[in-house]
């Protein structure tokens, strides 16, 4: 994980309890960093050892931080604190200097980064920047309402695309290309309303789940094909908390609020000639497949949904949650990052799958557990806890969103509909000095916790 948040109160005493966000950045080859937010500012941690969690990186200037986000491995983070929620902040961690400050006009529900372009999502709009300068290229007003903060921004130079909800009532995917500033497509993805987006590293493949959660589905980008279709269950509906893809695009993971995360596999099965059975049972299940084509397109579909190709059992069940597929030490990796206040570090076998083994429980305060340690202090058997999971997906999402009003947050410029975005002013020596071309880095996962 190469950048992550979360949010806590003391860290040795209450990790989970007051984390705030947390992100992730991964480079394909070594495990990046995690940045985690707390009351008394931020935090960046070395993932390249699944033995130790090597804090690089703290500052305290800023307390209550809701939103760290970091571009990659360079030294240009946002940030957004809970005391102005409508402010963001642009700083050259290093130095300890501010770039750049925007303020809106509402609560920043999710900001996202990548090497051409900075997104700043409200409930009802969506405000896209241009990374070099910070300028506002872009604004997306009268969205669908969305406090969640839900969108997913890809991290290729050429497939630059955002995705946001385009209904709050049914599953649809609005796509709009940032480098022409254009809508580029409308996905009707799900029934129910969007829970989850998630693009590949190359930006043309996009996951999306929906509250229901039982059906996750990947699409072609920009044309919005179908290309995979799997179910991650059928007895209970459940909250995804988050979807990420490995850095190939073969495998994708979906967590939730139950114990289970799931790793399914993109690959077209090969499908066979037809053979003639030799058994009873053999006989029964040609008859049984021959007689879908009979059945409600719904039961046909589940016949033809893909299943799980790797589980992972988490310790816990009901806490916010960020899962990734990263490569530390050159083995493929799952990692989970709680609202419980660790990390949890799995093994993958690509060729095998099956049950992933817990390798590593890292506490967020940079101490570490051992396997035994995970195993013994948590049961499995949690009942299924009923959550908001809103900023799972990559958002902080406050108890309700704060709008500006007469005599609201004095330290604020006053907003206006004609600018909406106010600031902006970007000190450019402070910018030029940002490695945004480093091809070496791979961008942010998210997890926000209330």
């Amino acid at each position: 994980m190469e950048g992550a948040s979360l949010s806590g109160s003391d860290p040795l005493l209450r990790v989970g309890a007051e984390l705030c966000g947390l992100t992730r950045h991964l480079p394909p080859e070594r495990g990046g960093s995690l940045a985690v937010g707390s009351k008394s500012g931020y935090k960046f941690f070395s993932l390249s050892s699944v033995d130790k969690l090597e804090q690089i990186y703290e500052c305290t200037d800023t307390e209550d931080v809701c939103i760290v986000e970091r571009l990659f491995s360079s030294s240009l983070v946002a940030i957004v604190s809970l005391k102005a929620p409508r402010k963001l902040k642009v700083c050259h961690f290093k130095k300890g200097t501010e770039i750049c400050n925007y303020s809106y006009s509402n609560t920043i529900l999710a900001v996202k980064l990548n090497r051409q372009r900075l997104i700043v999502c409200l409930e009802e709009s969506l405000y896209i920047h241009n990374i070099r300068d910070m300028k506002v290229l872009h604004t997306i007003r009268e969205t669908p309402p969305n406090p969640a903060g839900l969108c997913a921004l890809s991290i290729n130079n050429d497939n630059c695309y955002l995705a946001y909800p385009g209904s709050a009532t049914i599953g649809e995917v609005q796509v709009f290309d940032t480098i022409n500033l254009r809508a580029a497509n409308m996905i009707p993805a799900h029934d129910s309303p969007l829970a989850a987006l998630a693009f590949d590293s190359s930006g043309t493949k996009l996951a999306t789940a929906s509250e229901k959660g039982t059906v996750i589905r990947v699409f072609s980008i920009p044309e919005g094909q179908k290309l995979f279709e799997f179910r991650r269950g059928v007895k209970r509906c459940v909250s995804i908390c988050s979807l990420a893809f490995s850095m190939d695009g073969m495998f994708l993971s979906a967590s939730s609020n139950t114990e289970t995360v799931h790793i399914f596999k993109l690959e077209t099965v090969k499908e066979k000639p037809p053979e003639e059975p030799t058994t009873w049972t053999g006989y029964f299940g040609k008859v049984l497949m021959a007689s879908t084509s009979y059945l409600p397109s719904q039961v046909t579909e589940m016949f033809n949904q893909g299943r799980a190709f790797a589980t992972v059992r988490l310790p816990f069940c009901g806490h916010k949650n960020i899962c990734s597929l990263a490569t530390i030490q050159k083995i493929p990796r799952l990692l989970v990052g709680a609202s419980d206040g660790y990390l949890y570090m799995y093994n993958l076998d690509p060729q095998e799958g099956g049950e992933c083994a817990l390798m590593r429980q890292h506490r967020l305060d940079g101490s570490m557990e051992t396997t035994s340690e995970i195993v013994d202090s948590a049961s499995h058997d949690c009942p299924l806890v009923t959550q908001t999971y809103g900023a799972a997906k990559g958002a902080y999402v406050p108890s309700s969103p704060t709008r500006l009003g007469k005599g609201q947050d004095a330290n604020l410029e006053a907003y206006t509909e004609d600018l909406g975005a106010v600031g902006g002013m970007c000190l450019e020596d402070e910018a030029s000095a940002l490695r945004l071309d480093e091809d070496s880095e791979h961008p942010p996962m998210i997890l926000r916790t209330d």
